[in-house]
């Protein structure tokens, strides 16, 4: 019976690699001198720190970082942004919580969603932080991907480990 695993998974080297690209351009980009401004990314907290003397320049950065996430395939679904809040010496901080997995509640979409479909032969259940998917036929279970990837659950998916 074809199987495949949903889940929701960061790649924690490729959100270091553009938190370090986005430090770099804004170090050496014009508009941003005499600011101070800092990307930081704490790996044990899973968030990212922007830290600087302005609200517009946080946005400025945050553009700049969201960018870099982009060109390495990172998706913006999986950050949570805060609110800008002030900080010590006239300075604002926004914060990005990093989302990886899948809630219940997150599941519990994803498991009405497949349902809503209509198709025979398939079944979902949740384990733990990712969601099995079993179906008779092996084009059941490619249409589900299809659909899941059309809508907006608010949460970057990945379809893993399809067997036959």
């Amino acid at each position: 019976m074809p199987t495949f695993d949903i889940v929701s998974e960061l790649d924690l080297q490729e959100i270091r690699n553009a938190v370090d690209q986005a430090s770099r351009e804004i170090t050496n980009r014009f508009d941003f001198k005499n600011t101070d401004t800092t990307v930081e990314l704490h790996d044990k907290e899973k968030r990212i720190d922007i830290a600087t003397v302005s609200e517009d320049r946080c946005n400025a950065a945050r553009q700049v970082l969201e960018e870099k996430l982009v060109k390495r395939k990172v998706s913006l679904k999986s950050l949570d942004w805060g609110k800008v809040a002030d900080a010590a010496g006239g300075t604002v901080r926004q914060s990005a919580a990093l989302q990886a997995g899948i809630s219940s509640d997150k599941a519990k979409e994803i498991n009405r969603a497949i349902k809503d479909l209509g198709l025979k032969g398939i079944s979902s259940q949740t384990q733990g932080e990712q969601v099995r998917v079993n179906g008779k036929k092996r084009d059941d279970l490619q249409e589900v991907i299809a659909a899941l990837r059309e809508q907006d659950l608010g949460i970057p998916l990945q379809f893993e480990n399809f067997r036959d």
